[in-house]
């Protein structure tokens, strides 16, 4: 797999990277073995986790599979810090729900240092290459924010400092100040707001761009053109709000003209529209999840796939906003 240089750092990372935030609900410890190892015999090396997804679940599976199962060496672990899983125990007393998992948001320097000291602990490393502030917190002084990264990538926990859930002024202001190398944000054929204002404020920064959700929802893959799967996150309930509000008229536009040059390449619609989003400016990977090896499968496709600039365009035009 093509290595990609971050923005104007050193950083090398593949243009697919492999999100984790399916694993520990969706995605059982024995699927994500066999993905990671996958992944990685393919070159991949990007890895994205989180300590709040699936409460904590994802990087704990993570955590089992480094060393044994793939040498830590070969991966760019990819974590973050800010936001946090916080269990609420359900009362006592008969017919009372379960307990809940909430997330709480402190990017205090205490509640960062915390956080990244207890995920190196875990995964059994003295470092993260790329450690993200995970959530803009008006309550925490942005210089505080930015000394504290500092600090991280000084003391040698840290390789490379980024971001996510900024955007655009969020991040030029702390990039401005603090040294900022990764910006991760949702950026895909139907999520193009990023070109506004965010990546070029990336750009100007010398910030590597790492576009999530460049699928979609799996929207992409044209699973919901004839209705939703029993089996797809339009179908869950903490999901299918977000999925059935994005099946607009914009959505089949797209989606049919993936299908019509998926066909002509003897590809998947999931593959164009990978290929579409990782030769975009600015962008030096994609994080996508698979929800088994099957779809990590068609993930991987994408990687010797390069479209005509005929095509590129087309999809360019009908994706376009109007409004």
């Amino acid at each position: 797999m093509e290595q990609r240089t971050v923005g104007r750092s050193g950083l090398r990372v593949s243009r697919i990277g492999l999100a984790t935030h399916t694993w520990g609900s969706h995605t059982d410890a024995d699927e994500a073995s066999v993905q990671l190892v996958a992944f990685v015999e393919a070159g991949g090396t990007l890895v994205d986790t989180s300590p709040a997804y699936a409460g904590g679940g994802a990087q704990r599976i993570l955590a089992e599979l480094l060393g044994d199962l793939v040498s830590r060496d070969d991966l760019v672990l990819s974590g973050c810090a800010g936001i946090a899983p916080r269990v609420t125990p359900a009362p006592a007393g008969p017919a009372v729900p379960d307990a809940t998992t909430r997330t709480t948001i402190d990017t205090s320097r205490r509640a960062l240092l915390r956080q990244l000291d207890r995920t190196l602990l875990e995964f059994g490393t003295d470092h993260l290459d790329i450690w993200n502030v995970a959530v803009w917190d008006p309550r925490t002084p942005l210089d505080e924010v930015a000394a504290t990264l500092d600090q991280a990538v000084r003391t040698g926990k840290v390789r490379y400092a980024g971001v996510r859930g900024f955007n655009a002024w969020q991040l030029a202001s702390l990039a401005a100040i603090a040294p900022i190398s990764v910006a991760q944000t949702p950026y895909s054929l139907l999520a193009r707001d990023a070109e506004l204002d965010f990546v070029p404020a990336a750009l100007h920064h010398g910030v590597g761009v790492v576009a999530s959700a460049p699928l979609a929802g799996g929207i992409l893959t044209g699973k919901y053109r004839d209705g939703v799967p029993a089996d797809s996150r339009g179908a869950d309930e903490a999901t299918a709000a977000d999925i059935r509000s994005s099946l607009d008229e914009r959505a089949t536009r797209v989606v049919d003209a993936l299908v019509t040059a998926a066909d002509g390449l003897g590809t998947s619609p999931l593959a164009v529209a990978l290929a579409w989003i990782r030769d975009r400016p600015g962008v030096a990977s994609m994080i996508v999840g698979a929800r088994d090896i099957g779809q990590l499968t068609g993930v991987l496709a994408a990687e010797t796939l390069e479209l005509p600039r005929a095509i590129a365009a087309a999809l360019d035009d009908v994706s376009a906003r109007t409004e």
